[in-house]
C-alpha cells in the first residue's frame, strides 16, 4: 500500500483585494460600508482542492498562469496558510519556487550556500560536506566567491538547484526552474530529477513544459480556474489538457 505524505482536503486559500481609496473623506463618511468592502472583497486563488501526493512519486502540476499553480506549492512550502480545509505532510520540504529566493544578494554564491542549508534544517557540517559538490555542479566555481547581486538570472538558477538538490531532499518542490538556464544545465537538471525518482524522493513540479512533465512525472495534476480539474496519468492529463488550450 502506498504511503500518503501530502494531503489536501478542501483547501481553500484567497487574498484581500486592496481598494484605491477615493478620497479621505468620503472614505470617514462611509466607514462601515468602505471597511466591509475591504473585508468582503477577496480573490479566490484555490477553491475547495484536494488531492493526494505518494512517498516515492514525481507528481505534476499543470495549468494556465494564474491557475493556483504556485499557490499550491507555496502551500506545501508552507510560506502560505490556507483560509479552509485539512493539510497534511510528512518529511522534510524542500523549496525551489523562485530563482534567488532565500539568498542574501551581498552574500556570496558559497556564503549563500550555507545560509540556505542552515536555512533547510541542516548543520553546517553537514552542507560543509556537500559544498565541493554543489559548486562542481553548478558550474559556477569562477563566480562562487562574488556577491550573487552579480549573478544573472542562469545563474542563480543554477546555484539555487544546485542548492535544494545536493542537500539530501525528502519532498522536493519545484517550481519551473527547469526551463531556465542553457540546454546543458536543463539536461543536468532533468538528469538529477531522474536520480532522484530512482533513489525515491518525492517531488512536486510545476512546469509549463509538456515534454518535461511526461518525461519525469508518476501522476499528473491538471488546475483550472482554481480548483482541480483532473489528476490521472501524464498522457491522458495533458492530452485533455491540449485539447482545451
Amino acid at each position: 500500500m502506498r504511503e500518503t505524505v501530502i494531503t489536501f482536503e478542501k483547501i481553500t486559500k484567497s487574498y484581500p483585494f486592496y481598494h484605491h481609496i477615493v478620497g479621505i473623506k468620503n472614505f470617514l463618511f462611509a466607514l462601515p460600508s468602505s471597511l466591509k468592502a475591504i473585508r468582503t472583497s477577496r480573490f479566490e486563488a484555490l477553491r475547495d482542492i484536494s488531492f493526494e501526493v505518494y512517498r516515492g512519486e514525481t507528481f505534476g502540476v499543470i495549468g494556465r498562469n494564474g491557475a493556483g499553480k504556485s499557490t499550491i506549492l507555496g502551500l506545501i512550502a508552507e510560506v502560505l496558510r490556507a483560509d479552509k480545509g485539512k493539510f497534511l505532510i510528512e518529511g522534510r520540504v524542500s523549496p525551489l519556487l523562485e530563482l534567488g529566493a532565500g539568498f542574501h544578494p551581498e552574500l556570496t554564491g558559497k556564503e549563500n550556500i550555507m545560509l540556505n542549508g542552515v536555512l533547510l534544517g541542516l548543520t553546517r557540517r553537514d552542507v560543509l560536506k556537500k559544498m565541493d559538490e554543489i559548486i562542481e555542479f553548478s558550474e559556477l566555481v569562477n563566480f562562487i566567491d562574488q556577491p550573487i547581486r552579480t549573478y544573472s538570472s542562469g545563474m542563480l538558477a543554477r546555484l539555487g538547484f544546485s542548492v535544494i538538490t545536493h542537500l539530501e531532499p525528502e519532498i522536493l518542490l519545484i517550481d519551473e526552474v527547469l526551463a531556465v538556464g542553457d540546454i546543458d544545465f536543463q539536461k543536468k537538471c532533468i538528469d538529477k530529477m531522474m536520480d532522484f525518482k530512482k533513489s525515491g524522493v518525492t517531488i512536486i513540479l510545476v512546469s509549463h513544459s509538456m515534454e518535461d512533465v511526461k518525461k519525469i512525472c508518476d501522476r499528473v495534476m491538471w488546475v483550472e480556474n482554481h480548483t482541480v480539474r483532473m489528476i490521472g496519468e501524464p498522457d491522458e492529463v495533458i492530452a485533455s489538457y491540449r485539447h482545451i488550450e
